[in-house]
């Protein structure tokens, strides 16, 4: 009887699980149906964040120079966006803000000519710019300083201009640069090792430093031996491919001029400035050039003029000028260097230096002249397309006669790392020390992201490199060696104005309107670092023409690194997909759920005959 009734229960529970299991299975079979019939939202989100945090979109990317065009880095399943054709060959050196034709439109008096004049919208190219036939990479540094490929900067009018001068052999297939220019003919060394006699440029005091109308910018090349990174510029092609030879050997150096704007650099932010024959008429003007080295120049700096009218009275027949005229022209440089409280502390032969008081209570005041009256306090920087006037740049006050104006710097390399004195001393609404040192440390952990990405950062495979949107610097601090150097860009636009903070770190930077085109030639930097930028020129300008500006700038094989959100960086994918460009989207360091993500993209080798 027992067994029987036992038997019957287990029958009865048997059946019992068969039905609850059939009918979860259908209960879960109708579930799934009626969520991939489009009702049930869960899929749909989960889909969306997938989409998203979709980091695999070319997991073979390469970094590597090979010059080829393999077409397995292209991914296909991408949504392709407008496809961009490669501009005619005649603008292979195109520079859109300095191009010749326009600028002979202007006038010639006060280098006006020579300055920005950008072109109108209806006028901007919206092609690829391609490199000449046969272009190369560039020798690694440092035997980039002393060799460029012909191929890559095709003008030998400087080897015949300046034969005698040393600025540059052809030999062969390449340029040869042997370090000499025309107030150092022995070599660029040997100037400056007279220059290191009374400027401390060995120890760390000096590291950054301002080179007007610098040729092929030899002195700036030699000084990266020192531990000294030199801001070169020049005109565009007063001496053919000038600047252009100079950031092909890996040397730092803009298209500029001193004319009627100020210099885009802020104010006390260089620790010596330098003109070596630039030809710049110094008492010009009101002594206006002089007054605008001034406003860069940090307070204890030095100013180096080597060159008419400097040694007038052995040089006056060769230079076709009266000695009356030349002594006049140095008198007036004495004048105005006094009125501006530089001290002159060496002359010898070609060579005169002075230095600039730490702060302005040491400076004697004339009666017999009239003194420089003092510019605005709170328009200092505001150097953007702005006009130079021949008034005084203001320094921060100072307690004592022996305190530095604006604060004291730590040598190099410690003032890297060191809370700038902007900073410390509250000159920078909205920066504390506090978010200085976070920013340090975030920058340290996102480079280091990069090198996991791309092993070849912080190798000499990446020379030339440009943050578009600098900050603090931070990015340019956490890649720090004697293998780059980094072109800090301060947008006009940002919130905050941190190019100060910058060169006080002992790093060298610009500003920059990124609606306009970079004051250099086409293929000048090797690594593009874009952070923020796109989110930041929301609505100021468009995508497309700050993207095929990136690209005119940057180098064959090539990378670049954004960093901004996941939509931003969808649409500029699409953008450049017709760009020649190959990427990878990367994942926040943090981890997937990270709105921000990382995108990397290397432009592929081709040449202006549309070859690969």
């Amino acid at each position: 009887m027992g067994s029987k009734m036992n038997a019957t229960t287990r029958g009865t529970r048997s059946s019992m699980s068969i039905v609850v299991v059939v009918g979860l299975c259908c209960f879960f079979y109708v579930l799934g149906a009626w969520q991939r019939s489009g009702f049930g939202k869960g899929d749909s989100i989960a889909l969306k964040i997938t989409r998203e945090t979709d980091c695999s979109v070319l997991p073979n990317l390469s970094f590597e120079t090979h010059h080829t065009s393999d077409s397995s880095l292209v991914d296909h399943s991408e949504s392709k966006g407008k496809v961009f054709k490669p501009c005619a060959s005649q603008y292979t050196d195109h520079t859109p803000c300095q191009d010749q034709k326009r600028a002979m439109t202007f006038p010639r008096e006060n280098m006006v000519y020579r300055e920005r004049h950008c072109p109108p919208q209806s006028e901007k190219l919206h092609c690829l710019i391609p490199a000449p036939k046969g272009y190369v990479t560039p020798f690694p540094w440092p035997k980039s300083r002393d060799y460029v490929p012909y191929a890559n900067v095709p003008y030998k009018s400087l080897t015949v201009e300046k034969a005698v001068q040393n600025w540059v052999h052809f030999e062969g297939n390449v340029f040869k640069f042997p370090g000499g220019g025309t107030m150092f003919p022995q070599g660029a060394d040997a100037y400056i090792d007279e220059l290191a006699s009374v400027i401390p440029i060995s120890d760390g005091t000096v590291r950054t430093a301002l080179d007007t109308g610098c040729g092929v910018a030899s002195w700036g090349a030699y000084m990266l031996k020192r531990n000294v990174l030199a801001m070169s510029f020049a005109p565009r092609d007063s001496h053919e491919a000038q600047v252009q030879f100079a950031l092909e050997r890996g040397v730092p150096a803009v298209i500029g001029v001193l004319g009627t704007i100020h210099l885009p650099y802020p104010s006390r932010a260089f620790d010596m400035a330098q003109c070596s024959r630039c030809l710049i008429p110094w008492t010009s003007n009101g002594g206006m050039y002089m007054i605008e080295v001034d406003r860069v120049l940090r307070p204890g700096g030095y100013w180096v003029l080597s060159g008419p009218p400097i040694n007038w009275k052995t040089y006056y027949r060769t230079w076709n000028r009266t000695k009356e005229d030349l002594q006049k022209e140095q008198n007036r440089i004495e004048e105005l260097a006094e009125l501006l409280c530089w001290e002159k502390k060496y002359e010898k032969g070609d060579i005169a230096i002075w230095r600039k008081k730490i702060n302005y209570r040491l400076c004697q005041k004339r009666t017999d002249v009239m003194p420089i009256k003092m510019c605005a306090a709170e328009k200092d920087d505001d150097v953007w397309y702005k006009k130079m006037q021949t008034c005084r740049s203001p320094a921060p006050e100072v307690k004592n006669p022996e305190e530095v104006a604006g604060g004291k710097l730590k040598k190099f390399p410690e003032r890297l790392f060191s809370v700038p004195p902007r900073i410390a001393d509250g000159y920078v609404n909205g920066v504390t020390i506090k978010s200085f040192e976070e920013d340090t440390k975030l920058w340290k952990k996102h480079v280091n992201t990069y090198k996991r990405i791309n092993k070849f950062i912080g190798s000499v495979r990446y020379r030339n490199i440009m943050d578009m949107n600098a900050g603090f610097g931070g990015f340019a601090a956490a890649m720090e060696s004697s293998k780059s150097w980094v072109m800090n860009v301060v947008p006009t636009i940002s919130p905050k104005d941190t190019l100060g903070i910058v060169y006080e770190r002992g790093l060298i930077g610009i500003y920059h309107d990124w609606c306009e085109a970079f004051s250099t030639y086409p293929r000048t930097y090797d690594l593009i670092h874009a952070s923020g930028v796109f989110s930041l020129y929301q609505n100021k300008c468009g995508m497309e023409d700050m993207l095929l500006e990136m690209d005119r700038i940057l180098r064959p094989e090539g990378t670049v690194i954004f960093r901004d959100g996941v939509d931003i960086l969808n649409k500029v994918r699409k953008t450049v997909s017709g760009m020649r460009w190959s990427v990878k989207l990367e994942n926040h360091e943090d981890g997937p759920l990270v709105p921000e993500k990382i995108l990397v993209a290397v432009k592929q080798y081709w040449v202006g005959d549309g070859s690969s």
